[in-house]
């Protein structure tokens, strides 16, 4: 289903017709049509890598480790060689198995967080964060290990989301969000990677 509400909550404003009158009265790069290529799912656990050494925590007490902290040893702002947190890996129902993957940069800030949702042993949520705010989501939510939701926040608000529908690798579905609720969405119907029709909320502003 591409979108909720289009039948009864939606009133159909489509813009429909040729190539020559696609952008309607808004601009197909508004849409930014080309939008993220699908790409397929990151492990839950990655490899090891060389010099990285790892602290095991049991937070709920069960005498099993449900936390792993990895370090590397690099050089601080003094110069001196120290510990740096590269990752953390998170068993959060206490199944044995890594649900939450944390990534950090130099300074120690988290800019990516991988989430496997449904305890299945795969990923299906990739959150990644600038200055440890969220900006982008993408997220598997068929479960053929490819993405095909992707989601865009600007300053902790969902401002756009984009769907792959038909699992060909490509957006064919826009939605715009405004004031905490959709305000446009835009089809591609034909398989270009342009939007042929958009549907306008009647009650946004």
């Amino acid at each position: 289903m591409k979108s909720w509400g289009y039948v009864g909550i939606w009133a159909v404003a489509a813009l429909v017709g040729c190539s020559g009158d696609k952008a309607g009265k808004r601009p197909v790069a508004e849409a930014e049509p080309i939008g993220n290529p699908s790409r397929p799912a990151e492990p839950i656990r990655p490899e090891r890598a060389p010099g990285e050494k790892v602290r095991e925590l049991d937070l709920n007490r069960d005498n099993k480790p449900d936390v792993w902290t990895f370090y590397v040893m690099a050089k601080g702002a003094d110069g001196q060689e120290q510990e740096r947190q590269v990752r953390k890996e998170i068993d959060f129902n206490g199944d044995g198995r890594v649900d939450i993957t944390q990534y950090f940069d130099e300074r120690e800030e988290k800019v990516r967080e991988s989430m496997d949702q449904d305890f299945d042993g795969k990923v299906d949520s990739v959150l990644f964060y600038e200055k440890g705010v969220n900006v982008r989501t993408e997220r598997d939510v068929s479960g053929d290990g490819k993405v095909d939701v992707w989601l865009y926040y600007e300053k902790g608000k969902l401002t756009r989301k984009e769907r792959d529908t038909n699992a060909d690798g490509r957006v064919d579905n826009w939605e715009y969000w405004e004031n905490g609720q959709v305000d446009r969405i835009g089809d591609d119907l034909d398989g270009d990677g342009n939007v042929d029709r958009w549907t306008k909320n009647p009650n946004s502003q």
